[in-house]
């Protein structure tokens, strides 16, 4: 009776953790890590969808972005402003981005795509954040934008929003999300190159 009781508690302290805390746990605790699959894994399976378009590729790609997270989980340190759930969409869209590259590789073609989701692929300005560390100089570089170049950044490459999306969340046309994600990479790179010149 008394190891039940204990086993209870035990459940229901670790449903309270946070997704940093089961994390980082689960270096010591591998079955802590199922845990952050179910609270990530329908989501994330919806966000490589609609960059890849095939449910199986998709589904490979969670796998993949759920093995990274495992992996490097003794990389990942908490940081003002930037959430789990903002690493972990990174992490899943950097994978996801690779996937669809090797796909129109091994394809000899660009793989189909919906006009509204092809906003949501990097481009060559995009491709500058994936030589960056995702924590301390992105942090950095973000630290010194004004505040709604910095926003919108943080929305569309941490957090993994589609630009209509974000149009939806801050009361804005999907064109003019489109010009101040432009804008606020080029100023990025422009104070990022700056800064370590």
């Amino acid at each position: 009776m008394i190891q039940g009781v204990v086993a209870f508690s035990t459940i229901e302290d670790v449903s309270a953790l946070s997704d940093a805390e089961l994390l980082a746990r689960s270096c010591k605790e591998p079955e802590l890590f199922a845990r952050l699959v179910r609270r990530y894994e329908a989501p994330f399976l919806r966000r490589a969808k609609a960059i890849l378009f095939d449910g199986e590729e998709a589904k490979e790609v969670v796998q993949d972005a759920f093995t990274k997270l495992y992996v490097y989980a003794d990389r990942y340190k908490p940081q003002e402003g930037v959430s789990f759930s903002a690493w972990a969409y990174t992490v899943l869209n950097r994978v996801a981005y690779t996937r669809y590259q090797a796909l129109r590789r091994r394809n000899a073609k660009r793989a189909p795509l919906e006009p509204e989701h092809y906003e949501s692929l990097p481009d060559d300005q995009a491709n500058f954040f994936e030589g960056l560390s995702i924590r301390n100089e992105v942090l950095a570089g973000l630290a010194k934008l004004p505040e709604a170049a910095a926003r919108v950044l943080r929305l569309q490459f941490f957090e993994g929003k589609t630009q209509e999306e974000i149009a939806e969340q801050e009361g804005l046309s999907v064109s003019a999300v489109k010009t101040r994600v432009h804008r606020a990479k080029r100023l990025f790179k422009k104070t990022y190159t700056k800064h370590h010149d």
